[in-house]
């Protein structure tokens, strides 16, 4: 079931009315209900993973009981080592075993010994990188003894399929949403109405300006070798905005989803296309997964602990082990390694921790040395988003070439300019709803609140109505 469809629109008031108005009287029939919600929603989709969810659901809530438990050291580490083989083996098999039979094969092949393999056909079970990360940091978590295992299954089964965020986030942290379980939710009218202000700024982000990008996107990527540098140029900016208006939509949409049900969840987008250099670019960008990474895997490798060379080493891990998660192609590997050579001068040069404070703090226009600092980030962000889209790393570095070799700047893609300058339009209209109201969740604030929401719907029943829907692109992650 996806945030931008029918069903959706009927699912979401229908959950809303049963849980404040007919279930709303202990917190036993609330969590029952939205667990029962939750598995409904995943459902609709495929039915047959729903024995995967439950299968890991059962795993690590047993585990952390007895991690808990355990008074001898070795056996924790035993118990956790067995959540991380059967969460990750879990997640490798449906989500790299072709990637890596493949890999395997065409690495023989390529030194002359050939190799024949029929791989499985499988099925990627939407969401299951998202709900694996989200179980692992309960185990670990109850092994750091930073968490008390919880003792009630239906509770940790609704935090673990949570339907708002299940499918593609935000990776919610054990020790933030599984306490809010055991709390019984009121409804709150202030934090309703912030609810719904986020999902209608969701609906805008993903309809009007991603899927509105899509075939733009789609069209030069599928042609880029007719194109010349201009469309080629906008082809890689139009991808940078439908991927984060896309996915920070989906947030936005969990987000508020969640408050309607009397839950909060971590912020996941900060205005990443604000940043000044690529450190503050993921201390915005996909929250949950870049402090997830953090703490889980950079932190116990040393961190920023010891010399240059094992800073660099540690980045450059994380950032590889990122564009893997991300999916099993090489493109999302070379990916994560431009960004960990991105990092390459801002550790060397300590400055990583340098751009804390908000942009243009306290001013309507940034200064000129910001301008160029986000600008240069902007740029160094769309060279990488290039080889995410491609489909192989030769199809990218061929991207660039062209753009290096045509040097034509007439827009020539689906011989349609007048609706590329709207497109542009649209663009530049989101960026300045987005630069005045850096420092809050959405836009619908101040004297011009009113206005500015109905300007939001009016461009949802107009170019909504006839955009080209498109799935979520991190489904597929």
């Amino acid at each position: 079931m996806f945030f931008n469809s029918i069903e959706f629109l009927i699912f979401l008031p229908l959950c809303f009315i049963l849980y404040w108005f007919v279930v709303n009287r202990n917190l036993k029939w609330q969590n029952a209900f939205i667990l029962l919600s939750s598995y409904f929603f995943y459902g609709w989709w495929d039915y047959r993973f729903l024995g995967l969810i439950a299968f890991s659901t059962i795993v690590d809530y047993s585990l952390g009981i007895a991690i808990s438990k355990s008074q001898i050291k070795s056996r924790k580490k035993l118990l956790l080592f067995t959540s991380l083989v059967v969460n990750l083996g879990l997640l490798g098999f449906f989500k790299y075993y072709n990637f890596f039979v493949d890999s395997w094969i065409d690495a023989f092949n390529s030194l002359g010994y050939e190799m024949h393999a029929s791989t499985l056909n499988i099925i990627l079970p939407v969401g299951i990188s998202f709900y694996t990360f989200q179980t692992l940091s309960y185990t670990i978590d109850v092994y750091r003894e930073k968490l008390e295992p919880s003792k009630n299954l239906i509770n940790f089964a609704a935090y673990v399929a949570f339907f708002p965020q299940l499918v593609a986030g935000p990776i919610e942290r054990a020790t933030n949403l599984l306490p809010q379980f055991s709390k019984k939710r009121v409804f709150n009218e202030k934090q309703a109405i912030s609810g719904i202000n986020l999902i209608l700024w969701g609906l805008f982000q993903k309809v009007v300006i991603a899927d509105s990008c899509a075939p733009y996107v789609n069209s030069i990527f599928n042609n880029y070798e007719s194109m010349n540098s201009l469309s080629l140029i906008l082809g890689a900016v139009y991808f940078a905005f439908q991927i984060y208006c896309d996915f920070a939509g989906y947030s936005n949409i969990a987000i508020g989803t969640a408050r309607l049900l009397g839950f909060d969840l971590m912020r996941n987008f900060n205005y990443p296309y604000f940043s000044r250099d690529m450190a503050e670019f993921w201390r915005r960008w996909h929250i949950s997964l870049s402090t997830w990474f953090r703490d889980y895997l950079y932190i116990p490798l040393g961190g920023s602990r010891g010399s240059k060379w094992m800073q660099l080493r540690n980045v450059f891990i994380i950032f590889m082990v990122s564009g893997l998660w991300h999916g099993a192609n090489w493109t999302f590997i070379f990916w994560g390694f431009l960004h960990a050579l991105f990092f390459i001068p801002i550790l060397l040069l300590d400055k990583n921790r340098k751009n804390l404070d908000q942009v243009a703090q306290g001013k309507i226009l940034p200064s000129l040395k910001e301008f160029f600092q986000i600008a240069i980030t902007f740029i160094l962000a769309c060279i990488a988003w290039v080889f995410f889209r491609a489909s192989n790393i030769a199809e990218a570095f061929q991207y660039f070439k062209n753009i290096i070799t045509d040097t034509s700047f007439k827009i020539e893609y689906l011989n349609i300019e007048r609706y590329s300058i709207e497109m542009l339009l649209i663009l530049f209209i989101f960026i300045m709803y987005e630069w005045f109201h850096r420092e809050e969740e959405h836009p619908f604030t101040g004297k011009w609140k009113w206005f500015k929401i109905a300007s939001v719907i009016l461009m949802l029943l107009t170019l909504g109505v006839y955009s080209n829907h498109q799935d979520f692109i991190y489904f597929q992650f």
